[in-house]
């Protein structure tokens, strides 16, 4: 069984890929935030997700390193994809968003990182009205998208995975959701 982690910043149009490649393949899809969330709810923690983050630093880290052990359980089963944050932009700089605990849990087989270019993340973030994100310039979408690639190739040299990024263009939706199968059935 495989367990793959996919990636790609707000805009990047990871979820829309992943959500028409699942409708292909055979995968479990599993969000890292709703798997810490189950185990904080069942451990009596928190009621809800947006309590996760309110949590002193040391019992986010216990829940996110169980999260991971939880998933490759299922992976030991049935294919899985992990659809989480390789690193988050934060006022205080790139934070990574697996960090040793949690690889140490997953050992993924592959990081799959959906890119697209700044210019078109930018346009898709401003005309998307469903949500509230923080203004960025092209430059600095290019720069989490390079800091995205650099955590990744660090997170594939600590498991031994691989690293596969697809483009994700404009009106290229169903090419883009055609790569992604193909690295899924590999």
């Amino acid at each position: 069984m495989k367990l793959i982690v996919l990636t790609g910043i707000p805009g990047s149009g990871s979820t829309t890929v992943l959500n028409k490649a699942l409708e292909q393949v055979d995968y479990l899809h599993l969000n890292y935030g709703d798997i810490m969330t189950e185990i904080a709810i069942e451990e009596g923690i928190v009621d809800d997700r947006d309590a996760l983050r309110k949590l002193p630093a040391d019992t986010q880290k216990e829940i996110q390193r169980k999260a991971a052990i939880r998933i490759k359980e299922k992976s030991e089963t049935e294919n899985v994809i992990v659809d989480t944050h390789c690193t988050i932009n934060t006022p205080a700089g790139f934070l990574p968003g697996l960090p040793k605990w949690v690889l140490e849990g997953l050992n993924p087989d592959t990081f799959v990182m959906i890119e697209a270019n700044p210019d078109e993340i930018l346009y898709r973030r401003l005309s998307d009205e469903t949500r509230q994100r923080d203004r960025q310039k092209a430059s600095e979408i290019e720069l989490h998208q390079e800091m995205n690639r650099a955590a990744s190739m660090a997170y594939a040299t600590l498991t031994g995975a691989t690293v596969k990024i697809i483009y994700n263009h404009d009106n290229h939706l169903d090419s883009t959701v055609s790569k992604l199968v193909d690295v899924l059935k590999m």
